[in-house]
């Protein structure tokens, strides 16, 4: 297939990323079938699998640019995408080619026929994705997990490494013991022999996380850590402990303090992938390396335009964090904010400090799920923020750019649909 006739096949197929669709009676009964019609590609190479409610998109790329700093080569499955499709599938950190993308698209809608299922859009592209490092015969591959778990598509492979970053409230109501029901859906990608990389430290899931059959077990505050996080120009100077030492002051080129916690669960997980220390060397090329897209990135300067894809309430309160401990503004700040359903606005509003900000823009994801603008600044009104609603994102940026002074600081931020296209605009209008 071409791109474009493998991308109408695929936008056939249910999208549950876009609907937000149902988790109950789920099965990786369909997955299996259709990966074993491929010849189950997916066993063709070892595998780091990542799950958790944040940073194991940024953990994926660490853990890729340690891995190709070791001299391997790997190939990265992340998911939802910021701009384009193409970034779901990389090999050596570069996104998939748009005739490469089609043929693997098309060999996965062949085996569709002949395993007499009809698959979701989020298998069609873990197949693709897992039948394509195949043929190009990477050494590793990594492989970040959806929104789900134990029944998630890309749980048809068998980890080497898994990895859990922590457990939050996302993707459920937060209703009774939402925190335990999570732990024990993330937990489900370890599978026997594998080494279990635990990001996560509350004790009260420590007892679920340890539910498993894992070769061995890394817990973060023991196994590995890191010791020590500072602030520096353009990121952050970390000392990065696991059970072969201590790597000192090495400079991670991201804002946040959650960064640090991610840089050591991914050298965790690339030392129990090898089984050995890293050099330091190897260690400290990857780490300045590391880029993490929509992840509270300064897209561009006077005034500073900050994206970070805060989409649920922890990602909130750590960009709110982020801002008041790294930013030292001679103007105001200006926010562009929009969420999905599931999300309560002035919940979000508040963990992201709005509250603190000169001027809000609220503004309509391009998503079925997304909360209209209108009752996103409803929500700031009731918060004393002082907003407007424009629907349309790249209307929204634009007069968020309008307004600011180059003193003042744009923070644009809430759904991925909010962040990719407003990061297509600045890169391709503003910066042009």
């Amino acid at each position: 297939m071409i791109l474009s006739a493998a991308l109408r096949y695929l936008n056939q197929h249910i999208n549950l990323e876009a609907t937000g669709g149902k988790t109950e009676g789920l099965s990786l009964a369909p997955m299996s079938r259709l990966v074993g019609v491929l010849g189950d590609p997916q066993r063709a190479y070892p595998v780091i699998h990542i799950t958790g409610t944040n940073g194991k998109g940024s953990v994926a790329r660490m853990v890729t640019e340690l891995l190709e700093a070791s001299g391997l080569s790997v190939g990265t499955y992340t998911s939802p995408h910021l701009e384009m499709i193409n970034e779901r599938i990389s090999w050596n950190g570069e996104p998939i080619s748009d005739e490469d993308l089609g043929l693997t698209i098309g060999t996965v809608a062949s085996a569709e026929e002949v395993a007499g299922i009809t698959p979701s859009y989020f298998e069609i592209l873990t197949a693709a994705a897992f039948n394509w490092f195949a043929d190009i015969a990477v050494d590793v591959a990594v492989v970040e997990v959806g929104m789900l778990g134990r029944f998630d598509a890309t749980n048809v492979a068998e980890a080497t490494v898994a990895v859990l970053t922590n457990v939050g409230r996302d993707h459920t109501d937060g209703v009774g013991n939402w925190r335990e029901a999570i732990a024990s859906e993330k937990v489900g990608i370890v599978k026997p022999g594998c080494t279990f990389v635990c990001g996560e430290t509350n004790p009260a899931l420590r007892q679920i996380l340890s539910e498993n059959e894992a070769e061995a077990i890394w817990w973060r505050g023991e196994q590995f850590d890191c010791d020590q996080s500072l602030l520096a120009l353009g990121g952050r100077t970390i000392s990065l402990r696991t059970p072969s030492g201590t790597i000192e002051d090495v400079f991670l080129p991201l804002h946040g303090e959650y960064q640090a916690d991610n840089a050591a669960v991914a050298l965790a997980a690339v030392e129990a992938f090898f089984t050995r220390r890293l050099d330091d060397e190897v260690v400290e090329e990857a780490f300045a390396k590391v880029r993490v897209p929509g992840r509270f990135e300064i897209v561009s300067r006077e005034p500073t335009v900050v994206l970070d894809a805060a989409h649920n309430l922890d990602g909130a309160r750590a960009c709110a964090i982020t801002l008041r401990e790294e930013f030292t503004l001679a103007g105001t700040v200006i926010v562009v904010a929009g969420f999905l359903n599931g999300r309560d606005p002035r919940e979000m509003l508040e963990a992201i400090g709005a509250a603190d900000a000169g001027f809000l823009i609220a503004c309509t994801p391009d998503s079925p799920r997304a909360i209209p603008a209108p009752v996103v600044a409803a929500a700031a009104d009731g918060l004393g923020i002082v907003a407007e609603a424009i629907s349309s994102v790249d209307q929204a940026v634009h007069r968020a750019l309008g307004l600011a002074s180059p003193d003042d600081l744009v923070l644009i931020t809430g759904s991925l649909y909010v962040v990719g296209p407003a990061r297509t605009l600045i890169r391709t209008e503003v910066d042009a």
